[in-house]
């Protein structure tokens, strides 16, 4: 039964969405915005930055870690090993693809059905808090975990296209593959989660966006602290970022669930 009642949340989110065509194309041109970027982003450092960039200390701590991360790199040449370094990033920055949808989307799930009054009847169901919430955040997390992992198909592709074919069993490491999909599932869940409870708690579209903005500053701090050297993310270390987001989001599904008070909410909403 708790499946069902899931699977129906799931089933009434989609028809909204995909009966929205502004929608639609924001869920598939914004992520293909982000991975332009970053791909433009490489391409010019890498042949506008000339060599001179690879001496600086703000990168030397970071290429000293790719080494001894993959001894196989030391081969190359230094800008090929820069290149790396950048091109190992992006699954990092995979991660900015569903927060960034959620902020869009989760933020005014609940917030538009209280002002549309289309609330009141969903909460008259036999379906509990926690379903409730937790089936909302999926059926935005589950879409944008789908366009991410095309996103990463299309990045590879990229690369190819490149001419960066070469490099590619350097930056398909074991932990590419578990950020891909064990730590960015996490991610997707968490932003749609906070969606839902600024959502929920809200009363207009600026303050509910407010909280799910907080993510991405450690996604950035992601990034930054490995592309300066000071962390990298070998796979176990990516194993436990990735358990540690979910047991995050079981605990934010508990806070949601007990914010987000169900018999006041409407009557509250003025």
């Amino acid at each position: 039964m708790v499946r069902k009642r899931i699977q129906n949340i799931l089933r009434k989110e989609w028809e909204v969405m995909l009966g929205d065509l502004n929608s639609a194309l924001f869920v598939t041109l914004l992520p293909l915005l982000i991975v332009g970027q970053a791909v433009l982003v490489i391409w010019l450092i890498v042949h506008f930055g000339g060599e001179g960039i690879t001496i600086n200390a703000f990168f030397a701590a970071s290429l000293e870690k790719l080494r001894d991360a993959l001894p196989s790199v030391s081969g190359l040449p230094i800008m090929e090993q820069f290149q790396v370094l950048l091109l190992s990033q992006f699954n990092l920055y995979l991660l900015l693809i569903p927060t960034m949808i959620a902020i869009s989307f989760a933020t005014f799930s609940i917030l538009e059905e209280k002002m549309s009054r289309s609330l009141e009847p969903l909460l008259a169901t036999p379906v509990r808090t926690w379903e409730l919430l937790l089936g909302k955040a999926l059926s935005g997390a589950l879409p944008a975990l789908f366009i991410t992992w095309v996103c990463a198909g299309i990045f590879l592709l990229c690369m190819v296209g490149l001419g960066w074919g070469h490099l590619l069993y350097l930056v398909l490491t074991p932990s590419w593959f578990l950020s891909l999909f064990l730590l960015t599932p996490g991610v997707a869940l968490l932003s749609f989660l906070l969606g839902i409870i600024g959502s929920a708690r809200a009363k207009d579209a600026k303050s509910a966006q407010n909280i799910v903005v907080f993510i991405v500053f450690p996604i950035l701090a992601l990034i930054g602290v490995q592309i300066i050297g000071l962390v990298w993310f070998t796979p176990l270390l990516t194993l436990v970022l990735a358990l540690v987001i979910f047991i995050v989001d079981l605990l934010v599904l508990r806070v949601a669930t007990s914010l987000f008070q169900r018999e006041s909410i409407v009557v509250r909403w003025q």
